[in-house]
């Protein structure tokens, strides 16, 4: 029986690490490739990226790894239950920490709409063009609100109002991603609720 207990407590400890390394690989994945120069493909995902807590979940991701290394003692003294209970403690703070951070995101996602066209006013015209051509549309709103970029895509004043505004494919896009970041979120947030819960926290080995 304790070693059953012993091996599911230690595939469950794997599982929590494994989850720090996703975050912190998606974080600097992502610091990563904000950093390179942008292109049709990338500057929509770059824009949305730069407006998640890529810091906050960093330091989420650490403090997954040193809840991780507080179980050897638990381990190595079994006798000694207070640091299983202050490890338990500390998946649930994890836990938490991803909770606001992907609650931040979905905060985020309701107000898209308006976020947008704040994003689009504030960047520089090569932005907006590869924006552009990424959705094949003229402008934000319309056109010629704000006027659209000449480009490859909007050449010509004709041409931009066949195509229409960005903010339909942009907003679209938009929802789509962030929905796909912060399901992840609340789903490794069930994960850790489910693992700070598990009996191997209540039964000594």
């Amino acid at each position: 029986m304790a070693n059953k207990l012993m091996l599911t407590f230690l595939g469950f400890e794997v599982l929590f690490l494994l989850s720090g390394g996703l975050l912190m690989g998606f974080a600097l994945f992502s610091e990563n490739s904000m950093r390179s120069k942008p292109t049709a493909d990338t500057v929509a995902p770059h824009l949305l990226l730069k407006r998640t807590p890529l810091t906050a979940t960093i330091v989420n991701a650490i403090f997954v790894f040193a809840t991780f290394l507080m179980v050897l003692p638990a381990v190595f003294l079994p006798t000694n239950r207070g640091w299983l209970r202050f490890h338990g403690y500390m998946v649930t703070f994890c836990g938490t920490f991803t909770l606001v951070i992907g609650l931040i995101l979905w905060i985020e996602t309701l107000q898209t709409r308006r976020m947008l066209g704040s994003i689009w006013a504030g960047e520089a015209p090569e932005t907006q063009s590869l924006l552009q051509q990424k959705f094949k549309c003229c402008g934000y709103n319309s056109p010629t609100s704000p006027p659209f970029v000449t480009d490859g895509t909007c050449t010509d004043a004709v041409t931009a109002a066949n195509l229409g505004g960005c903010i339909g494919p942009f907003s679209s896009f938009a929802n789509q991603y962030l929905d796909i970041i912060f399901t992840a979120a609340f789903g490794l947030v069930g994960k850790l609720r489910h693992f700070s819960q598990t009996p191997c926290f209540d039964i000594s080995f």
